[in-house]
């Protein structure tokens, strides 16, 4: 993961090192090992360095849904997951449903503005995402998107 990161940090440009990883992640029978912030700035470094890998992402969203809590995530991973779902127009609406249920305990007054940003961002795609998918062009989500 640091390898990755730092590759898209610098804004380094290495597909196939992304391919391998994204291959290697992939290919797991179930992503435990994986600690939440791994995670996090994995999906964060593809989307950065603009690599797209649907697989990747359905993977790493399945395993989050299956854990059946976020909790384990801390916000900045939160922020930085969602955030990478969306650049990579990826988002996986599950996945960001279980996430803003969690945000209910967020101390948003701790929260710094970049990760407001990534959050806020990361959720304005997802509406996106579903209003193409179902063919709705009105400004806000539908309904049953967000969970109280």
């Amino acid at each position: 993961s640091n390898i990755v990161w730092a590759l898209a940090k610098a804004e380094q440009s290495h597909p196939k090192l992304f391919e391998k990883v994204a291959h290697h992640i992939v290919q797991h029978d179930n992503l435990h090992p994986f600690k939440p912030q791994t995670l996090s700035n994995i999906v964060w470094a593809f989307a950065e360095a603009g690599v797209s890998h649907p697989r990747f992402f359905s993977r790493v969203a399945h395993h989050i849904v299956s854990l059946d809590d976020v909790r384990s995530f801390n916000v900045a991973e939160c922020c930085q997951l969602l955030w990478g779902f969306a650049t990579a127009n990826a988002p996986h609406h599950q996945l960001f449903e279980m996430v803003a249920v969690h945000a209910n305990d967020f101390d948003f007054d701790t929260l710094d503005q970049a990760s407001r940003t990534m959050l806020l961002y990361a959720y304005e795609r997802a509406a996106e995402s579903l209003h193409r998918k179902d063919g709705d062009s009105r400004n806000e989500p539908p309904e049953d998107w967000t969970t109280s």
